[in-house]
C-alpha cells in the first residue's frame, strides 16, 4: 500500500514552505527569555529492510518516538501512522521538536508491526504489548542536525530476550531527517501559475494544486511544499510560496513540480509535471517564459514523457538570505572545544576533602570535573575529530618553574610555557601537526581524555599561583587565528575553570579585545566561594564592551562568565547558563565575514 494521506481541509489549505505542526510557544518563550538558542526542527522518518512478521503479507510498521531523560526514563512524544504492507516505509507523520544547543537531547525510536485486527484503531489507542516489536534505535539530536545532509542512518536492533546479555540482532535501518522550521534564512518567494490545464473532471473544470518535492540521490523525492487548491480553474495563479535553500538542498538541486487535480478521496489525478531547479525557475521568471508540463506514459516496454500544451510560469521570484546557526553547522562549520584548568594553591590541597580539586573515592565529581564533563558532553557533537587542546595554569610541573600554560596531558614539549618566549615555536609545532595530520601534543582524545589528563595532572604538579588568564587566552587565540587561512569553518570555544579572581585583569582584557576579531568564544566558570564580581567585568552582558590598555574597543562580546554557586539552585543547569550566548557569538562572527558561507 502506498504512503498517502488525505483530508479535505488539509488538501484545500495552503501549506507554503513550512508544512510543520505548530511548536510549543510556551517552551519557545521560556528559552528565548533567557537568551538561549532554540530552533524548531521537523523530523521525518523512513526505514529499510524491516523484519517481516506477517505470513501472507509484509509487515505493517508504525514508529514510536521517545525522549530519554538524564535518569534513563523514556517519555513518549509521537506516533506515526501505520504504513500497510511495507518493509521499506516512509512515514508521512512528522515530529516537531525544539532543538536546544545547550542540552544533550537523546531520542529513542521503537518500530512495531501492527496486525490487521488493529488497523481500524486510532494509533494513539494502540496497546504496545499487543504489537510485534521490530527493533529499536537511538541517537542524540545534535548528531542529526550537524550532518551535512541533515540525515542520520541508525541500525535497528532487536534482542530476543531483553533480560539476557549478548549482542542484539540487526533488523533493518532507520533514517532520521531533520529540517529547521524557521523563516530567517535564505528564502525564495515565488508566485507560480499554469495555463491551459487539461480537464480531469467530467462535469467541471479541474481543481489544481502544486506539489514541490526535492529530488535526492537515494529514495523517493521528499515533498517540501504544497500550494492551496484552486477550484474550477484551468489557468490557476497560486498564492506566493516560500522555499528555504535548506529545504531544497541548494539552488542547483533539481525539484519535481507536480500539478494534481484534487479529489476528496485522496487519489489525486496527476495533470502534469516538470523538473526544474531554483536556478532554472529564476531564469524562467527573468525571461518571462513558460515551461511545458509533461506526463509520463508507457508504450509497450518503453517509458516516455508526453509533452503537454499546459505550461508553468514563474510570475515572481525573489530571494533574501540570512544564514542561521544550524545552517552553518550543516554547512561544514565546527565548534572546537578547548579547556584550561586553574591549578593555583587557593584551590586547597587536592588530597584533602575540602579542596576544590579533591578526587572523591566514591566517584562523586568535583566542580572542575563537572564543568568539563557537562560542557564537553554538549560541545563534542560539534567537533569532528574529538581532539581537544587542554591546558593547566598556575602550577609548578615536576622539576620546573611555575607555568601559566602547560599541557594537561603531561607532554613536555613546550608544556612549561614561559609563554612569550616560546610562542613562535608553539605556532610552528601546531602548523606541523596540521600539515602531517598528527595530533598536537597539547591535545587529548575525547572528553574522557580530558578527565584522565586532569586527574593525572593533580599527581604531577604542585599547586602555586598567581591566577593569570592572559597566556591561555593568547594560546587559544593563536590556534583560532589559523581558522580563516584554512577555510574559516572552525570556531573555537575555550572553557576556563577557576576558583579565584584573575590577577592580570588588564592583560586579560587586552588578550580578549585582541581575540574579539577571531573565531573564538571564552566560557569562564567560577568555582568555590570567592567573590567573582570583578570577573563579571569580562562578560559584556550589560552592553559595555571591553577596552584594551591602548584604547581599542572589542569588536564583539566573546566572554560568558558563570559562577557555579549561582546556578546550583536547580532552576537552570550550569551548562545551559554557560552556553546561552554561544550561538549568538558564533553568528556575530560568521555574519561579519562575507567570505565565509555555509556549504548547503
Amino acid at each position: 500500500m502506498g504512503n498517502c494521506c488525505s483530508d479535505v481541509a488539509g488538501g484545500r489549505a495552503a501549506v507554503g514552505g513550512s508544512g510543520a505542526a505548530a511548536g510549543n510557544d510556551a517552551v519557545d518563550h521560556f528559552l528565548k527569555s533567557r537568551g538561549m538558542y532554540s530552533s524548531q526542527m521537523e523530523l521525518s522518518f523512513s526505514a529499510t529492510n524491516l523484519r517481516d512478521r506477517d505470513v501472507l503479507s509484509k509487515s505493517d510498521p508504525i514508529l514510536i518516538g521517545y525522549t530519554k531523560g538524564k535518569d534513563g526514563t523514556l517519555a513518549e512524544v509521537f506516533r506515526t501512522e501505520v504504513v500497510l504492507n511495507s518493509l521499506n516505509p516512509t512515514w508521512i507523520t512528522k515530529h516537531v521538536i525544539t532543538f536546544q544547543f545547550e542540552a544533550v537531547q537523546t531520542l529513542v525510536f521503537h518500530a512495531y508491526d501492527v496486525d490487521t485486527q488493529f488497523h481500524n484503531i486510532d494509533v494513539k489507542m494502540l496497546k504496545l504489548e499487543e504489537l510485534q516489536f521490530l527493533g529499536e534505535a537511538s541517537c542524540v539530536l545534535s548528531e542529526v542536525v550537524t550532518r551535512p545532509s541533515r540525515s542520520l542512518t541508525l541500525d535497528l536492533l532487536f534482542r530476543e530476550d531483553p533480560t539476557m546479555s549478548g549482542n542484539p540482532r540487526h533488523c533493518g535501518q532507520l533514517i532520521v531527517h531533520a529540517e529547521e522550521c524557521i523563516s530567517s534564512k535564505s528564502t525564495v518567494e515565488m508566485i507560480l501559475r499554469c495555463s491551459d490545464l487539461e480537464h480531469k473532471d467530467l462535469f467541471s473544470k479541474s481543481d489544481p494544486f502544486l506539489l514541490i518535492s526535492k529530488i535526492v540521490e537515494v529514495g523517493l523525492p521528499i515533498p517540501v511544499c504544497k500550494t492551496e487548491v484552486l477550484k474550477n480553474d484551468h489557468n490557476p495563479v497560486w498564492k506566493p510560496i516560500y522555499l528555504s535553500i535548506q529545504q531544497v538542498g541548494s539552488k542547483e538541486n533539481p525539484l519535481m513540480i507536480e500539478c494534481f487535480n484534487f479529489n476528496s478521496s485522496g487519489k489525486h489525478d496527476l495533470i502534469g509535471k516538470i523538473k526544474k531547479s531554483l536556478v532554472e525557475l529564476e531564469k524562467l521568471h527573468s525571461n518571462g517564459e513558460g515551461e511545458n508540463l509533461f506526463l509520463p506514459t508507457t508504450v509497450g516496454h518503453n517509458h516516455q514523457n508526453k509533452v503537454l500544451k499546459s505550461q508553468l510560469f514563474v510570475d515572481k521570484f525573489s530571494q533574501s538570505s540570512q544564514w542561521t546557526f544550524l545552517d552553518y553547522l550543516a554547512g561544514g562549520c565546527e565548534l572546537n572545544f578547548m579547556v584550561a584548568v586553574d591549578f593555583t594553591a587557593s584551590n586547597g590541597n587536592p588530597r584533602l576533602p575540602d579542596s576544590l580539586h579533591y578526587l572523591d573515592p566514591s566517584g562523586r565529581l568535583n566542580a572542575y570535573q563537572r564543568a568539563i564533563l557537562e560542557v564537553g558532553e554538549v560541545l563534542k557533537f560539534y567537533d569532528s575529530d574529538k581532539r581537544f587542546p587542554a591546558w593547566g595554569f598556575g602550577a609548578r610541573p615536576i622539576d620546573g618553574p611555575v607555568s601559566h600554560c602547560f599541557n594537561l596531558n603531561g607532554s613536555n614539549n613546550h608544556s612549561e610555557v614561559k609563554y612569550f618566549e616560546i610562542r613562535s615555536q608553539m605556532f610552528v609545532l601546531y602548523l606541523q601537526c596540521l600539515c602531517f595530520k598528527r595530533m598536537p601534543l597539547f591535545q587529548v582524545d575525547g572528553i574522557q581524555g580530558i578527565m584522565t589528563a586532569y586527574t593525572s595532572a593533580l599527581y604531577n604538579v604542585s599547586l602555586a599561583g598567581p591566577t593569570l588568564f592572559g597566556p591561555v587566552i593568547s594560546n587559544a587565540a593563536l590556534i583560532a587565528s589559523q581558522s580563516p587561512a584554512n577555510g574559516g569553518k572552525k570556531y573555537f570555544v575555550l572553557l576556563i575553570i577557576t576558583d579565584g579572581v584573575v590577577t592580570d585583569l588588564q592583560e586579560t582584557k587586552d588578550a580578549i579585545v585582541k581575540a574579539s576579531d577571531l573565531p573564538l568564544s571564552i566560557l569562564i566558570v567560577g568555582v568555590g566561594g570567592a567573590d567573582f564580581k570583578e570577573m563579571e567585568i569580562l562578560d559584556a552582558d550589560k552592553g559595555e564592551r571591553l577596552e584594551s590598555s591602548s584604547g581599542r574597543v572589542a569588536s564583539r562580546d566573546i566572554v560568558q562568565f558563570m559562577s557555579f554557586r549561582d546556578v546550583q539552585s536547580g532552576e537552570i543547569a550550569v551548562v545551559q547558563a554557560l552556553l546561552a550566548e554561544l550561538p549568538t557569538q558564533f553568528l556575530s562572527y560568521m555574519r561579519s565575514r562575507e567570505d565565509i558561507q555555509p556549504s548547503i
